[in-house]
């Protein structure tokens, strides 16, 4: 019974509700007015005059206009903070003085006296039942299934438009959906689809209210910039942040509630989306005989999912880790109408690949394939020049010899002014491509050979993203090497999508710029991964925060800045918008003596004298 009567209450409309209070509060204040009369004179009675009664209903016609502008029927009864009792104590107060007011103009009017405890006694007994009979009526609502409970999280939707209000309609059988939070202030105090409207400001007061959990981000047609604001003002606050679909989503009638994601740590970047151009990617890819080295790590995988999805006539996966490469080759297999040829093998070993290059008549060239890692690399120089320098001059050259139409370098942004052996074995790799694009251009084959330049990519192999989330699962701390360091970032699907178009935009001898947008402090990254977490940073301004960054110091090696240029005003715009170009530079090295003798410094093992050959022709470059 008691089931029947809760489950037919709260099917009610949002207008009945209101008006069952408002009824509720009209006789509770009639009854509390009666009482206090009752009790100053000691006399339960019954009113017997019009003025007796005129009396007792002043109470809520006074009242209820009041209670109206305080909000107290804004509020979902059921969902009620405790803190509701003070503004019923305000709304109280401020009937009780309006109608001794009101009463003290009827007495000069010659409408008797009013005994001065009724108004105290009519505060006091007023308080008790208007706020008792709301608290009573939450606790007979809120139990069971609609109880507080994990399986009613608190939510708010962040955008109070047409997607808002669909998303709201699903989530009620789910979740508790507490209203919505929006920009405009023309919204801001009405209701839609019966829940209320706020303005952003109001985010902490009703997360504190209504121990909100999650804000959902719904709308779709926002731009980059805005969302990385909305974001980061709403995660500082506590409240993990989620996102609605694509508008191409909804468009698509992909709208769902199971589609709501985590808002990533890319949201933050505020970068601009610029949609690739497929005619640079077919003249890449379509019809042709792909190899990709070190196409098991993180941007050689990524780069192989892109390929794989323009139909290549085969794609060579060339791969030194045994694991990395079955992970891959098990991943693209699923890929129909794709002839995937997995290699074991490293960049070294010249043989190897010059075979694969041969029985495969192989077209285009991604050398992805590097020890990448800079305080790993700064502790095994020898290893890295092997592999960075050694295997990119093997690579190249092989692809020259055997007809490679396109060669594509995956640089760094290291390699701009190099302090560590990483970032100089980086540009001696650019040199070396730039040593073979000129000779072929010297012999007129048509072969272009070219490098892409960029920075950190989210997620990659070696990030600080792995190693923050880590450590923000363990509990921290999360450790920085400087908190003034930055470091450009982009997603690691974007820089694949790039570094494609770029390879199809060659003349030879080319070094592109991918445009990275602003550089990022990593202590900023790392506030933000933890506040995305739903986490907050514990310091000195808030003791009892969740997670600690802790600054250890810089590794050997690191810079506190990268660069993506040489010389910034001397780039060139390209067709591409987020692709640029470094100004032709004529450098006359001997790469092949320097080349020489450092394989000779190498195979003695002499490490002080590899570390001076190979940043004295870096450094002679520059």
């Amino acid at each position: 019974m008691i089931d029947k009567f809760r489950a037919h209450v709260l099917g009610l409309p949002r207008r009945a509700k209101q008006a069952v209070l408002i009824l509720s509060d009209i006789a509770l204040l009639s009854f509390s007015l009666w009482t206090s009369y009752c009790l100053r004179y000691d006399n339960w009675y019954a009113p017997q005059t019009i003025d007796e009664w005129a009396v007792i209903f002043s109470a809520p016609v006074v009242a209820i206009p009041i209670f109206v502008r305080l909000g107290l029927y804004r509020a979902v009864v059921r969902y009620l903070p405790e803190r509701a009792m003070w503004t019923v104590l305000q709304a109280m107060a401020m009937a009780t003085i309006v109608w001794v007011l009101a009463v003290f103009l009827s007495e000069m009017a010659g409408r008797g006296v009013v005994p001065r405890s009724v108004p105290i006694i009519y505060f006091g007994l007023g308080t008790l039942l208007v706020a008792g009979s709301r608290f009573v009526a939450k606790w007979v609502f809120l139990s069971r299934r609609h109880s507080l409970s994990s399986e009613h999280k608190a939510v708010l939707i962040y955008g109070a438009g047409d997607a808002g209000v669909q998303l709201a309609n699903s989530l009620r059988s789910t979740h508790r959906v507490i209203g919505f939070l929006d920009d405009n202030p023309l919204l801001h105090r009405r209701e839609l689809a019966g829940l209320r409207i706020y303005p952003p400001s109001k985010l902490e007061q009703i997360v504190n209210d209504y121990g909100v959990s999650d804000v959902i981000l719904s709308i779709p047609s926002i731009t980059a910039q805005r969302r990385k604001e909305i974001v980061s003002s709403v995660s500082a606050r506590g409240v993990k942040v989620k996102a609605l679909p694509s508008i191409a989503d909804l468009v698509t009638e992909k709208y769902l509630v199971s589609q709501i994601k985590e808002i990533d740590i890319v949201e933050l970047l505020g970068r601009s989306s610029v949609p690739p151009q497929p005619e640079l990617i077919r003249r890449m890819i379509v019809g042709r005989s792909i190899m990709v080295t070190g196409a098991g790590g993180s941007i050689g995988s990524e780069l192989c999912r892109k390929i794989a999805r323009w139909k290549p006539e085969r794609l060579v996966l060339f791969e030194a880790n045994e694991f990395a490469l079955y992970q891959i080759e098990r991943e693209l297999a699923e890929v129909q109408d794709l002839i995937i040829v997995p290699v074991l093998g490293s960049v070294v070993d010249q043989s190897r690949v010059e075979q694969v290059l041969a029985d495969n008549h192989i077209a285009v060239v991604f050398h992805a394939a590097a020890h990448k890692h800079v305080p790993l690399v700064e502790a095994n120089a020898l290893e890295g020049i092997k592999n960075n320098v050694f295997g990119t001059s093997i690579v190249a050259e092989a692809s020259f010899s055997h007809g490679v139409e396109h060669f594509v370098l995956i640089s760094t942004d290291k390699a701009v002014r190099p302090t560590n052996v990483m970032g100089a074995t980086k540009r001696w790799a650019e040199l070396t491509v730039a040593k073979v694009a000129a000779r072929a251009n010297r012999a007129g084959t048509g072969q272009k050979f070219c490098a892409v330049r960029f920075g950190n990519v989210l997620g990659s192999n070696g990030s600080v993203v792995p190693l923050f989330t880590k450590q923000i699962a363990n509990g921290g701390p999360v450790t920085l090497t400087d908190p003034e360091m930055t470091r450009y970032f982009m997603s690691i699907e974007e820089a694949a999508e790039l570094i494609v178009q770029a390879g199809a935009l060659s003349e030879g001898g080319d070094v592109f710029l991918l445009d990275m947008g602003d550089p990022i402090l990593i202590s900023d990254l790392a506030d933000n991964m933890i506040r995305l977490a739903g986490l907050t940073v514990r310091d000195e301004h808030n003791a009892h925060g969740d997670i600690e960054i802790v600054v250890t110091g810089k590794r050997p090696g690191e810079k506190m800045y990268e660069e993506l240029f040489y010389d910034a005003t001397t780039a060139q715009r390209t067709d591409h918008t987020k692709i640029m170009r470094a100004a032709p530079k004529i450098i006359d090295l001997d790469i092949d003596t320097a080349l020489t003798e450092l394989k000779a410094s190498v195979a003695e093992h002499n490490e002080a004298t590899s570390r001076d050959l190979l940043f004295s022709l870096v450094r002679a470059s520059g």
